[in-house]
């Protein structure tokens, strides 16, 4: 199954407009449990949505800029995490190396940034928490806050 949504690729998250395609045998039952769970979705939505659907032009103006932003932080941050540009999104996801709960709270007081402990992402699981000790660090201001946010990251790392 593919999940896709105009929250990530027209960055309008609140807009809920998106669309679920895959094997007619996960669609199935998929859509018993959206029936019960989802609602309709108002007409000014669905007029945004379609404007949004049928525009490629911007969601590819979205993707340049993230790039962008990757190509400016990265090499910020590298020297003291380790992040890489990932294969699609707009977080990094770097392993903190310790709590990442109270690396969060550290880096909010000295730096006053707002980051999010990774284990708040993910559920405990028999061999641990696959967020724990990470942090999703996000790209969706302007490339220079993301700058910015990325060279205070860099000095509450290394004071």
């Amino acid at each position: 199954m593919v999940f896709h949504s105009l929250s990530k690729r027209s960055s309008v998250p609140g807009l809920r407009s998106g669309f679920v395609a895959g094997d007619p045998a996960l669609i199935k039952p998929y859509l018993l449990y959206r029936t019960y769970h989802g609602c309709a979705m108002p007409v000014p939505t669905q007029l945004a949505s379609i404007a949004a659907w049928n525009d490629d032009a911007h969601a590819a103006q979205n993707r340049a800029l993230y790039r962008e932003k990757y190509a400016r932080v990265v090499p910020i941050l590298a020297p003291v995490l380790d992040v890489a540009e990932p294969d699609g999104g707009f977080y990094l996801w770097p392993d903190v190396g310790r709590d990442d709960e109270v690396f969060t709270r550290e880096l909010f007081a000295a730096q006053n940034l707002t980051i999010l402990p990774g284990s708040y992402l993910a559920r405990d699981t028999r061999s641990g928490n696959p967020g724990k000790q990470r942090v999703r660090i996000s790209l969706v201001a302007p490339v220079d806050e993301c700058v910015a946010a990325a060279q205070r990251i860099r000095a509450f790392l290394t004071q």
